[in-house]
């Protein structure tokens, strides 16, 4: 009998590798597929000034996905999470159900209703400064502390700075292509199957409020919130986050 296939999207600014611990626990159930997303791991950096859309990896992933000719279950972090609730959008027949950790689907957010969590998204800056290496490393470093609180970036392990700074320019225009997009929760409500979202209480106001929209509005949501975790959860706390999303997993096998 076929394995199941289950894709594993990383989120920006890392690689497929952050998966590696979570692909190891599926593999003997399911066929695993970690891709890297464009501009990441051996593929090489996405060009500098090259303009990105976040459609062009959406693209990518449903070329994996056809060639296997079979729905898959997704699970996606940050970016990645964003991308799992959009191939959900455009190719429903592909997605069998999704595990997201934070979203980041800034188009549930309400003008009126949420403009306190907008105002968060307002503190991001727009453009990209580059310096003598094609890097901005304020960016990056701002970019960094949004989601994990001052001094975050000089707690990153220098290998992990460094890969920030060569994928940096990938990584603005990711998070710039995703900023603008205005998918709302009316849209994410056509999305049919079991969705479990994840999150770190201890991540932004702006993340987390996210996570109740989308809660409330996908009709087959699970919402499950970790005490003194933040938005690197599968990572920081990849047991506890990786056995959620096993058991998400097993439930919906034993689904019909």
């Amino acid at each position: 009998m076929t394995k199941p296939t289950v894709l594993l999207i990383h989120s920006g600014g890392f690689t497929s590798r952050q998966w590696r611990k979570l692909a190891a626990a599926l593999a003997p159930r399911y066929h695993v597929l970690a891709p890297d997303l464009l501009g990441y791991g051996e593929g090489g950096p996405w060009p500098d000034g090259q303009p990105f859309h976040f459609r062009q990896d959406l693209e990518f992933l449903e070329s994996l996905i056809d060639e296997g000719g079979q729905a898959v279950d997704v699970v996606g972090h940050s970016y990645g999470g964003f991308l799992a609730l959009q191939l959900a959008l455009r190719r429903p027949e592909l997605v069998r159900s999704i595990a997201a950790y934070e979203p980041v689907a800034f188009g549930v957010l309400d003008a009126v209703e949420d403009a306190d969590a907008l105002r968060g998204l307002a503190l991001v800056k727009r453009e990209w400064e580059p310096d003598g290496r094609g890097v901005d490393e304020a960016w990056l470093r701002a970019f960094v502390e949004w989601w994990n609180g001052p001094g975050a970036w000089e707690r990153l392990a220098e290998e992990t700075r460094e890969s920030f700074r060569v994928m940096g320019w990938k990584v603005f225009q990711e998070v710039m292509s995703l900023a603008a997009d205005r998918t709302d929760r009316a849209t994410y409500a056509t999305i049919g199957v079991p969705t479990l979202l994840l999150g770190g209480e201890q991540s932004p106001m702006t993340e987390r409020r996210v996570i109740e929209r989308l809660g409330a509005a996908l009709p087959r949501a699970t919402v499950r919130m970790f005490s003194g975790v933040g938005h690197m959860g599968p990572i920081s706390h990849a047991s506890l986050v990786n056995e959620a999303i096993v058991e998400h997993l097993a439930q919906g096998r034993a689904t019909p």
